[in-house]
């Protein structure tokens, strides 16, 4: 499946403003937002530890369910966003690995 890279950006955005906005109460827009000046190494670490923390959290809402304390849609919700923010992070990776061996075949 190809995933063109501003639909994987954009996706993981919506996804990473939603578990922010669930886990600080911030609105999406804000938490996503990219600070100038701020390193390439700094935006893929916090942007991983953002998919992190949303595949926990489906875990733990899925947890909820089996003992019958959560929505079903509410788990429904935190697994299309951990999935979302994990297909992100695989589509970046590919497109890095990709530049790079782009880089390597170049003549100096």
């Amino acid at each position: 499946m190809t995933v063109a890279m501003n639909t994987a950006l954009n996706a993981y955005r919506a996804a990473a403003g939603s578990v922010s906005e669930s886990l600080s109460g911030k609105s999406g827009s804000d938490a996503a937002t990219v600070q100038p000046g701020q390193a390439f190494s700094d935006l893929v670490k916090d942007n991983l530890t953002e998919a992190v923390q949303a595949g926990k959290k489906s875990e733990q809402m899925s947890i909820l369910a089996l003992q019958g304390k959560a929505d079903l849609r509410e788990v429904v919700n935190a697994v299309a966003n951990a999935e979302t923010a994990l297909q992100t992070v695989v589509a970046v990776r590919d497109k890095v690995l990709s530049a790079y061996q782009e880089i390597l075949k170049m003549t100096i």
